[in-house]
């Protein structure tokens, strides 16, 4: 059993260290894992529930609530399955589903038509533009041309590791003049999507994540569910409280060395906050003995070198995510005066050497006094 004091969930994203994205869309598998917890007394009593479902944006998503019974958790569980999956596959970049005009499709479409899309998506071009001017283009969701060059070298270092290369640099600065976010035509009225740029495509995957969750998060509280956490790989947004003890969500950030056997860095008390962390540990390849992780800098095209790990902690999940891959592409100073620059957000950086830095805030954000 799980006591009030024990981790919810640890807040870490993809840990199968060769896992590509899947090209071909694999069978939702859906397995239930529940957790009776007596957790007061006097009253209706709460157990504690949790629900796993695999695939969903190629990760696992875990769904914790308090409830009276299975039947009660179950319907929650299954809002959130049956939401993220539209959310899945609207934002795919690899697979197409019958009757259903995706990212896919307006990559496909680029420089020949536009493309009638769900509002979701345009709903989250839309954050993503207010991301890329946010984060002074740290974000872009028009530079998939340059990471489908890496997306695909990866594969194939994953492949034949004794053949693992590294793109040529002129081929990664030839696709980056195809990443203007700004060349996305969209027309709201006819909700369309359009690249006129043939050679633009659009990679929603630095953000898709949070973005998803937060809108699910919002769901399930228009619907009166208030109390509950959720992980999309490693993106965690905690909702309420825990229980009938009305304690708070507690998530463990993970220690990037995850070979090393050390615990958890911190764990987090939260409520109605988002937890996000990008790491150079979650997916790469290795090239002449040295890791390539997936997290590319704009300004070198390169994999960024400067931290393990950065975690950020604010309300909205997609703005976490965003943030999350700008401040871990950005120098220290630089990423502190990005933090500091929104409202209630804070950021724990963990360098190569295993020393940490925190925000001025974070420790208090999380609870530690």
């Amino acid at each position: 059993m799980k006591t009030a004091g024990e981790v919810d969930v640890c807040a870490t994203s993809l840990l199968f260290k060769e896992q590509p994205l899947k090209r071909k869309y694999i069978p939702i598998l859906i397995v239930i894992m529940i957790a009776l917890l007596v957790t007061a007394c006097g009253g209706p009593k709460k157990n504690r529930y949790e629900a796993q479902f695999l695939v969903l944006f190629d990760t696992a998503t875990t769904v914790i609530g308090f409830a009276e019974t299975e039947e009660n958790f179950s319907e929650m569980a299954n809002l959130v399955y049956d939401e993220l999956k539209i959310y899945h596959q609207l934002y795919d970049i690899y697979n197409d589903y019958d009757g259903i005009n995706n990212i896919k499709t307006i990559n496909e479409n680029a420089g020949i038509a536009p493309v009638v899309v769900d509002k979701k998506i345009i709903e989250l071009i839309r954050f993503s533009e207010e991301a890329y001017e946010k984060t002074d283009g740290q974000v872009n969701i028009a530079f998939g041309s340059v990471l489908k060059i890496w997306h695909d070298y990866r594969e194939l270092g994953i492949d034949d590791p004794l053949g693992a290369k590294l793109p040529t640099m002129e081929e990664l600065q030839k696709a980056a003049l195809h990443t203007d976010i700004k060349g996305i035509i969209i027309d709201e009225a006819a909700s369309t999507v359009f690249l006129p740029d043939p050679d633009m495509r659009l990679d929603v995957g630095g953000i898709a994540k949070g973005y998803a969750v937060e809108r699910v998060s919002d769901t399930l509280v228009e619907e009166g569910y208030l109390d509950f956490l959720i992980s999309v790989g490693g993106n965690v947004r905690a909702s309420g409280l825990r229980g009938d003890d009305r304690s708070m969500w507690k998530v463990g950030i993970q220690n990037p060395d995850i070979d090393s056997g050390k615990g958890d860095l911190f764990t987090a008390s939260l409520t109605d906050l988002s937890l996000v962390t990008s790491g150079d540990y979650i997916r790469y390849y290795t090239v002449n003995g040295e890791r390539y992780h997936h997290i590319i800098d704009p300004e070198t095209l390169m994999p960024a070198r400067y931290f393990a790990a950065v975690t950020i902690i604010t309300e909205d999940s997609g703005m976490a995510d965003a943030l999350s891959t700008a401040v871990f592409n950005l120098p220290f100073e630089e990423g502190v005066d990005l933090v500091e620059s929104f409202e209630s957000t804070e950021a724990l950086w963990v360098f190569h050497d295993g020393t940490q830095k925190e925000s001025q805030g974070f420790k208090k954000m999380i609870g530690i006094q």
